[in-house]
């Protein structure tokens, strides 16, 4: 079976993480992305490392000595794309890659708002050339405001967006502000992007007619607040750290226990009054101060008191087996080689070994969507840089005939 979107021509012009992130699920889903890189140099990920992926290649029976290596960042954003090198600077390259736009339904790019003006890449150049043409920008603070010139690196995103200061230990307990361990905002920025694009796909269908997309790191670290910003708006009380703990559920969080630590996620009166029984400290469920949620939260540090001083006397699995015994919501928190042993990962697939030319093979991480008609389509592994120049001359001209018959 073909991938929904199989009939989808998209023009990558990003790197990094935010951009790649979103044309590889793209690519995923079927389309053919053709990911343009600078000469000799490519998407800044390539050289992001250690680790790397590491071979020797052979040349007519002969090993060469130059190492082949691709980095590990590189491989998470990357896969299904075919990589073309082309210098936007020089006139005869550009004029390819505008060819290839003309005949594109997509272009995705994350240049510094104007730069793309001087080369007639922008969204107003390129409407010209391909009306239908759906043009995605991403940009550390979107195309207009006083930031708009200003580049945008995730770190420095979450610290500024606001995410830095409701992440990590309590201030009151010598806390620090932390950064989520991943680059979520490039993440979820990109995950915007697909589902931007995929509407104004949709809308394109209807009208004929594609247009321009404005998307900033910055505005989807704010819209991703979520519940944390809504609290803000209607208490206008600002949020503090509170390390593992939610802000608006008691008890939710992380508990040393004998040997390890686990995750605690009680979500209603009925699973706490289980938890307690199970912890042996039913007398807990007939105190007023936690009798309720709204209770609990209010008498958070006297009730988180009391379940450590518990959960510390025996180890994590003990827990663990009698907390789900009676339903209530467990887990343990696992480091990332025990993710990959858990037979839930192996039955949903979502490690991914796929066959390389150059590597034997490589193990990425799978697309978590599950389509019933359409599955994602593996096309092939994070490509070497320039790997697809000749492939690319090949379907220009495959193209232009069909155009001109």
């Amino acid at each position: 079976m073909s991938g929904a979107l199989s009939d989808v021509v998209v023009v990558d012009l990003t790197r990094i993480l935010a951009g790649p992130w979103a044309t590889q699920v793209l690519a995923d889903y079927g389309a053919t992305v053709w990911k343009i890189e600078r000469p000799e140099l490519g998407d800044d990920t390539r050289r992001w490392g250690p680790p790397f992926v590491t071979t020797k290649a052979k040349q007519g029976g002969l090993r060469d000595d130059t190492v082949q290596q691709q980095s590990a960042y590189f491989l998470a954003a990357n896969r299904g794309k075919r990589s073309v090198t082309l210098d936007i600077q020089d006139h005869e390259q550009r004029a390819r890659l505008i060819e290839l736009i003309a005949q594109a339904d997509i272009l995705v790019e994350n240049y510094k708002v104007g730069n793309l003006a001087k080369y007639g890449l922008d969204y107003q150049s390129l409407v010209k050339v391909n009306p239908r043409l759906i043009y995605c920008s991403i940009t550390g603070f979107g195309q207009t405001g006083p930031n708009a010139e200003k580049p945008g690196y995730d770190a420095m995103i979450q610290a500024m967006g606001g995410l830095m200061s409701i992440t990590g230990e309590a201030e009151q307990s010598g806390g620090q502000p932390q950064k989520v361990g991943i680059a979520v905002t490039d993440i979820m920025t990109g995950m915007y992007a697909v589902s931007a694009i995929l509407a104004a796909l949709h809308y394109r269908h209807q009208s004929g007619v594609g247009q321009h997309i404005d998307l900033s790191l910055f505005d989807t670290q704010v819209a991703m607040l979520a519940n944390q910003a809504s609290s803000y708006l209607v208490s206008k009380q600002v949020p503090e750290r509170l390390g593992t703990a939610h802000p608006s559920i008691v008890p939710y969080q992380a508990f040393a226990t004998a040997d390890d630590y686990l995750y605690l996620a009680v979500g209603n009166d009925q699973q706490f009054a289980r938890c307690c029984q199970v912890l042996e400290l039913s007398e807990l469920t007939a105190d007023s101060r936690y009798a309720t949620n709204a209770m609990r939260v209010k008498f958070r540090n006297q009730l988180v008191e009391q379940l450590a001083k518990r959960f510390i006397q025996q180890p994590r699995d003990y827990w663990l087996a009698r907390l789900e015994e009676v339903g209530v919501p467990v887990a343990p928190i696992n480091n990332l080689e025990h993710v990959f042993e858990l037979e839930q990962v192996a039955a949903r697939e979502l490690r991914l070994t796929m066959a390389d030319r150059d590597f034997g093979t490589l193990d990425l991480v799978a697309n978590p969507v599950k389509f019933s008609l359409t599955p994602n389509q593996y096309q092939q592994t994070p490509p070497k840089l320039g790997e697809h120049n000749h492939q690319f001359a090949q379907w220009l001209e495959i193209r232009d005939d069909k155009l001109s018959t």
